[in-house]
């Protein structure tokens, strides 16, 4: 199975970077072809909504990072989103990536399974609302499959997130992949 992890963190060795890491390795242990997408250390321009994809054949009017990512997420089976939670919701750096989207939204729809992994500092029950609803309207609209969610509240720190079953549950999440 082909598999794109798409992180938002600017946190080399955040919280979110460990949930990636783990899930990577239980994917990988487990046979999986896995293409990780740091978004926060790529040139990932913010969609303009221009319109010269919808006149030049889904070509973006910027030649970035997007370019490659875009092969991948082709290719895959799986997306995987792995994000902090910034004012409720995805980072800046994953959100740049998901409004990309919108050039190839007839190529991305349809049989597709997706993932989603976040951390956060707070641990109230309305922590994760606002990216859950988001997730779910990305499915939703590209008529993808939800396969998982991990949602780690109360996780400020690596050390925080590491004194929890987070990170194992990350990565059985990936070994159990099918």
């Amino acid at each position: 199975m082909k598999i794109t992890v798409i992180t938002g963190s600017p946190h080399k060795k955040g919280t979110t970077a460990l949930l990636a890491d783990n899930f990577i390795a239980g994917a990988t242990e487990a046979g999986h072809d896995v293409y990780r997408f740091d978004a926060a250390f790529q040139d990932v321009k913010p969609c303009l909504s221009c319109g010269y994809c919808e006149s030049h054949k889904s070509e973006c009017v910027y030649k970035d990072s997007m370019r490659e990512l875009n092969e991948k997420l082709f290719e895959s089976d799986v997306v995987v989103f792995v994000t902090p939670i910034y004012y409720y919701t995805m980072s800046a750096q994953i959100k740049a990536v998901v409004d990309r989207f919108h050039a190839n939204n007839a190529k991305l729809s349809g049989n597709k399974k997706a993932m989603i992994f976040a951390a956060a500092y707070g641990a109230d029950d309305g922590t994760m609302e606002g990216l859950q609803k988001t997730y779910e309207a990305i499915l939703r609209y590209l008529n993808w499959k939800d396969t998982g969610v991990l949602f780690a509240k109360g996780c400020p720190t690596r050390e925080s997130i590491e004194e929890t079953g987070y990170l194992q549950q990350a990565y059985e999440m990936g070994k159990a992949l099918v």
